[in-house]
């Protein structure tokens, strides 16, 4: 079958080929740093939310980390923008490195059986290059606003590159931990970027031989530096992008070598690269959109494996993908380990993709699937509330269906739970889900509101349910959301409304749940409808029988919510499913006569009552730095030791004279910064309060410390 016609340009390509059409016979850049419009300002954080690298200004703010390869720019450096040298940094005497370490480790994964049959399992999975803000001043632990790129729909990715860098700010750029954290939490690895730009965008080849420097000895010390930062950030790896053109064969050679290099040091560390299709063995840019001769010995070599991914540019066409996939093939290597590149970063649903060349409905997968920037799903907004981000993300991964049981009809837009299987990492107790997006208009705590901030920190997100929204009933289809007008604890519940003319199955969670004899599920839910609502808990303690077949769960009452009644929780035993493995999770909910219904489910946890024990308060809280800001203001950073077990998040308050406490921020790491907190009346000190939490959201008993009023 001959290839369809070529796609129209985009907006950045057409940008890209304007500013690099001078080089003969080289194709215009693909992949150039993220648009200005991409790339919001920093907004100015809430007390606690803390946003990310101080500037010697004496702001105490931690940003995520950012570096050249070796040798600085000309010139001076944008206000707010710091110029660093990846060889001067070390570990030790980094002051951000606490605030920007990831402390959630990487969760193993299963795959469900599939929700339809075309979801496939072991073919194409997703890669993902996303910008969550610009490379300076990117907020390291959150900032005051829901408006954040949340993503949620990690059940369809299989990597995430931290997409970054600009000539004028700093080319290698580590992830922030808030990313890393909630990625770790789904079992999806998370790639710092190393962006060598193209000459039009401020490139210099001086940079490339920066980084692929050798010292007499062999050692490529940039890559030590690399694993180095890798490690102590706790991130996964690096996506190395080499487009600055004017190279040769030696410098090709020498790429090779750094890669080989990189690969060696991480590999003890479980660190992988994914090789951007941009340099060739010639040493000058060519984009192949392929796998071929010219760039199989960034991926494949005499030697053996150099990268373990390639990301394959956008000028792919079906015939350059199927003998790209054969290539992979004979290198012995999976046509898998292929992202085709798609460009969603302008048009989202809208873009152009020819499908059937990377993810065909009627054989095996080609190869798989690269997302270039999918925080189109906010960028694109006009509403940019919390609520209207959601329904525009479900629908880019899920379909115009919104239920990945039942695709929607053949359309332009191939969303990926039409087409790849999802992942669970809900495989041990205890388990917990607030139904937290990680932002939101405001916190709330045990249901009611313990800050009015709006805020985002994605490492509070929880572990939600994959599939969103797989509901099954004999009358109308009420909708389901996660929606932000209240919630139990954090930002969000999910809500079910509309009108409910029978009962209504919502799947929750896929599982590998071992339930014992004190295992017991508790269910914290409110109705604001008319009508009680009556509540049923489903456990399937077998899987379907094949893809697209029904779920068999067992049903077990969890109680009637009633209008007026507000949050209630339903405990339910499961002792009678002692010795069986859960392997999904589901509410039902039924209503009498036709009335509509708008019940809430706020938290969902399952755990071993005889093995509960409340998690150990966090130790040595202390006051590490402060910044005065006058007039009874301050600033300040507060650092304490990794509370002893397991912990899913630490949580700090402030506690006022008259004796309320007032939630300031919430972090999986050690510590944290305050940007401002301002004197109540009469305070001598002020008064903060750490807790941990643990995965049911128990918290320990609070560690305190005091900032004295001069």
């Amino acid at each position: 079958m001959p290839d369809p016609a070529p796609l129209p340009p985009t907006r950045r390509t057409l940008l890209a080929a304007a500013a690099a059409g001078a080089a003969a016979g080289a194709a215009a850049p693909l992949l150039g740093p993220p648009t200005p419009a991409a790339a919001a300002p920093a907004p100015t954080a809430p007390p606690g939310t803390g946003t990310g690298t101080g500037t010697g200004t004496g702001d105490l703010t931690p940003h995520a980390s950012y570096w050249f390869p070796g040798s600085l720019p000309h010139g001076t450096p944008a206000p707010g923008v710091v110029w660093r040298s990846l060889g001067d940094w070390n570990p030790e005497s980094d002051p951000d490195l606490a605030h920007n370490t990831a402390s959630v480790p990487l969760a193993p994964r299963f795959t469900p059986v599939p929700p339809h049959r075309g979801a496939r399992a072991g073919q194409a999975r997703i890669s993902a290059l996303v910008s969550f803000g610009p490379t300076s001043r990117n907020p390291s632990q959150g900032s005051a606003t829901a408006d954040h790129y949340a993503l949620t729909h990690w059940a369809y990715l299989d990597e995430l590159v931290f997409w970054g860098g600009s000539a004028g700010e700093g080319l290698v750029l580590a992830p922030n931990a808030p990313v890393v954290d909630a990625a770790h939490r789904h079992g999806v690895p998370v790639l710092g970027n190393v962006f060598l730009p193209p000459v039009a965008y401020g490139g210099d080849l001086q940079w490339t031989r920066d980084l692929v420097r050798r010292e007499p000895d062999g050692r490529f010390p940039v890559a030590e530096q690399l694993v180095r930062v890798a490690v102590a950030h706790g991130f996964d790896g690096w996506f190395v992008n080499a487009e600055t053109d004017g190279g040769d064969s030696a410098l090709a050679t020498r790429m090779r070598e750094f890669l080989r290099a990189l690969r060696a040091a991480g590999a003890p560390h479980g660190l992988r690269i994914t090789w951007y299709d941009a340099m060739n063995i010639t040493g000058r840019v060519g984009w192949q959109g392929a796998l071929n001769a010219l760039n199989q010995e960034f991926f494949e070599d005499r030697s053996g494996r150099v990268a373990d991914t390639v990301f394959v540019d956008f000028r792919w066409t079906a015939r350059t993908l199927t003998d790209s996939g054969a290539l992979a093939g004979r290198l012995g290597r999976s046509r898998h380990e292929l992202w085709a590149a798609v460009d969603v970063e302008s048009k989202g649903w809208d873009s152009a993709v020819r499908w059937d060349a990377i993810v065909p409905r009627d054989r095996d997968h080609v190869v798989s699937l690269g997302l270039y920037r999918p925080e189109w799903t906010r960028n694109h907004l006009t509403d940019r509330s919390p609520g209207a981000f959601h329904r525009a993300d479900d629908r880019f991964w899920t379909g115009e269906s919104l239920d990945p049981s039942r695709p929607a009809p053949q359309a332009a837009w191939r969303a990926p739970a039409t087409f790849v299987a999802d992942r669970s990492t809900v495989a041990g107790l205890p388990f917990g889900c607030s139904f937290n997006t990680g932002h939101g208009l405001r916190w709330y705590e045990d249901g009611a509101v313990a800050s009015e901030e709006p805020w985002n920190h994605l490492a509070l997100q929880d572990r939600l349910p994959g599939r969103r929204w797989v509901v099954d009933t004999a009358g109308a289809r009420p909708s389901v959301t996660l929606d932000f007008a209240d919630a139990w604890r954090g930002g969000s519940s999910l809500l079910v409304a509309g009108a409910l003319t029978g009962p209504a199955t919502v799947a929750l969670h896929s599982t590998r749940l071992p339930l014992t004899g004190g295992a017991v599920a508790e269910l914290v839910h409110t109705s604001g409808g008319a009508a009680p609502v009556s509540v049923e808990l489903g456990v399937a303690v077998r899987e379907p029988s094949a893809p697209g077949a029904p779920v068999p769960y067992t049903w077990l009452a969890a109680g009637t919510a009633g209008a007026g009644q507000g949050w209630r929780t339903s405990r339910v035993p499961l002792a009678r499913l002692a010795g069986r493995t859960a392997y999904a999770l589901a509410v039902r909910i039924t209503a009498p006569g036709k009335a509509a219904v708008s019940w809430r489910l706020g938290a969902l946890t399952v755990r071993d009552t005889a093995a509960r024990r409340s998690p150990a308060p966090p130790p040595h809280l202390r006051v590490e730095a402060v910044s005065p800001q006058g007039d009874g203001r301050a600033g300040l950073r507060l650092r304490w030791d990794r509370a002893a077990g397991p912990v899913r998040h630490y949580e700090l308050h402030r506690l006022l004279p008259d004796g309320t406490r007032r939630f300031l921020a919430g972090t999986c790491a050690a510590a944290l910064h305050v940007p401002l907190v301002v004197r109540a009346d009469g305070e001598r000190a002020a008064v903060f309060e750490l807790r941990t939490l643990d995965e049911t959201y128990t918290a320990s008993a609070p560690a305190r410390t005091e900032l004295p009023w001069p």
